[in-house]
């Protein structure tokens, strides 16, 4: 059985679909090709959410910001979004593309010292941890 691919879509691509990434391809890696790009990638992930994510075991230091130009003429099972404004400027793949949206704050706009930027941070993971196991539940009822 061929892996589903998944692309995981934000803006800047450096805090929620790099998370979102990362913890799909631990729980899934199996069974998805997981990519993440943005529409406005900035130009390396944002450290904070390396951080957090080590906190959980996961090394995402090695993913990188990608636009979504580099997958226009890829065919994605699934488009995941994680903001309205990636939303908005999704392009259409080729193919039959199941999208999928999560309305997503942007931990990246936290204020305050780093330690109240974390908690800002760890929330956003643990949302799309729960994002990804809703997800990974619904996938046996979709495919």
């Amino acid at each position: 059985m061929r892996k589903q691919k998944v692309l995981v879509l934000c803006t800047g691509n450096s805090c929620r679909s790099q998370i979102a990434e990362g913890l799909l391809r631990y729980f899934a890696g199996d069974r998805f090709e997981v990519f993440s790009a943005g529409t406005e990638p900035t130009s390396k992930v944002n450290p904070l959410a390396v951080e957090i994510m080590k906190e959980i075991g996961l090394d995402i230091s090695q993913q990188f910001p990608k636009h979504v130009k580099k997958f226009l003429n890829q065919e994605f099972d699934f488009v995941i979004t994680t903001c309205e404004d990636a939303k908005k400027a999704c392009p259409i793949f080729p193919g039959e593309t199941t999208n999928i949206h999560w309305d997503l704050k942007d931990p990246a706009e936290a204020k305050g010292t780093k330690e109240e930027r974390l908690v800002v941070f760890r929330k956003t993971r643990d949302l799309v941890y729960q994002k990804i196991r809703e997800f990974l539940k619904d996938y046996k009822n979709i495919i």
